[in-house]
């Protein structure tokens, strides 16, 4: 996480929160700064450890750091969960696919994947469940991610035995179009007129059939018999994604400098 980026949740959870604001106790000594509180609760959160672990490093007892993690996620999701944790907007898809077009990938609002993360104190009794091929216990992650680094959907939970499909199985991420809420979109792929917007999958995805009834697969399916060659239809597809890494690269900066792509 980049140094300004926690010094700005910090700066909100202490002017939003008492329990973060410094003050002295009845004897008189200062309290503990919001910087030692919001530090204690992202080492929590980051390498999955337990309340004790830092109380040399930041001199807090195990008490106050459970306390401080849990006002920690409760201020995020409320400062920043209207901004951030929410549904894309008109204008926000509207952006995506202009961009994805330039890109030569007509109809497509993100890209989604899944990682493990490992669980280094994962207890023994679950050991078998969350271990994969990698041999050590993994919990997954799947996002749907867009050019400007945006997550658009997050997942969390899954044993590290699953792959990409299985995630898929249990996510909700297709759940707004299973329920007849997903956006509409309009656009045109080797003379097809499509609908609905697809995310940009890698190979494992190519045969799952969330995937196999829209657009995803009837756009490469297109794109192939167009060029009859397989590895002509790789490099393809690695020049477009090359170009979308650009964009992100630019995007990326802009975002970094405080202004908007």
């Amino acid at each position: 996480m980049h140094k300004s980026v926690f010094l700005r949740i910090v700066e909100a959870d202490t002017a939003n929160d008492e329990y973060f604001q410094e003050r002295r106790d009845a004897t008189g000594r200062q309290s503990l700064s919001s910087l030692q509180k919001c530090t204690g609760a992202m080492r929590v959160l980051v390498y999955g450890t337990s309340s004790d672990v830092v109380d040399e490093y930041l001199r807090m007892s195990s008490t106050v750091t459970r306390d401080s993690l849990i006002h920690f996620v409760e201020g995020v999701i409320s400062y920043f969960g209207a901004i951030y944790l929410r549904r894309p907007t008109e204008q926000d898809l509207a952006r995506l696919l202009y961009v994805a077009d330039q890109c030569g990938f007509s109809g497509m609002i993100g890209s989604i994947d899944c990682m493990h993360w490992e669980w280094k104190n994962c207890p023994n009794a679950l050991a078998g469940q969350y271990t994969g091929r990698s041999g050590k216990p993994t919990i997954i992650l799947e996002v749907v991610a867009s050019y400007d680094l945006w997550i658009r959907h997050a997942f969390f939970g899954t044993p590290g035995s699953c792959n990409d499909i299985n995630v898929l199985h249990r996510s909700p991420v297709f759940g707004d179009v299973l329920e007849g809420r997903a956006p509409y979109v309009n656009y045109v792929v080797n003379g097809h007129q499509y609908n609905r917007a697809y995310y940009l999958a890698d190979g494992i995805y190519l045969h799952g059939l969330h995937l196999s009834s829209q657009s995803l697969l009837h756009k490469l399916k297109s794109i192939s018999c167009l060029l009859n060659s397989k590895s002509l239809l790789e490099k393809t597809l690695s020049e477009h994604l090359e170009s979308y890494k650009r964009v992100s690269h630019f995007c990326e900066g802009h975002a970094l400098s405080g202004t908007r792509c």
